[in-house]
């Protein structure tokens, strides 16, 4: 099973735990990086979730995800299909950024793409496809669970 884990996602874990959704995927994230080091699951990483991750100002937390990014079993670029995908999805109302991600990780035959936030999760549900499932943390360790 080949998990996407966008750049918002790979920070739950470190976000303050105010509130119970937090915390809840916090830990769902925790469990899925678990799999993923035990070979059960494989994470994606790509070109865009680099380039994010280089982004990050708070250095504890790009080192962070840096540490986690190589840890993915599979890697992906950035390509023509995926920059036209991209825009077909920024056409749709998901933000550039989100967009590659989420074309990316179609490239990549990604079995599930995650993501905690809520705005992006509902509009990449919308323009998922019918063999990658667009999920949060929480659905993700649930459908995992099964």
């Amino acid at each position: 099973m080949k998990i996407y884990l966008d750049a918002c996602s790979l920070q739950r874990p470190l976000d303050t735990k105010s509130q119970l959704r937090i915390i809840l995927e916090a830990e769902a994230i925790l469990v899925i990086l678990d799999l993923c080091d035990d070979g059960q699951v494989e994470m994606i990483t790509s070109e865009v979730l680099l380039f994010e991750t280089q982004r990050m100002r708070q250095e504890p937390r790009r080192s962070y995800a840096f540490d986690l990014l190589r840890k993915a079993a599979l890697h992906v670029d950035t390509n023509a299909e995926i920059e036209r995908r991209a825009r077909e999805l920024t056409g749709k109302g998901i933000k550039p950024l989100d967009a590659l991600h989420l074309a990316s990780a179609i490239e990549a035959q990604a079995d599930y793409f995650c993501t905690c936030d809520n705005a992006f999760l509902k509009k990449a549900k919308e323009n998922a496809t019918a063999s990658m499932k667009v999920v949060s943390p929480i659905e993700l360790v649930m459908e995992i669970d099964q």
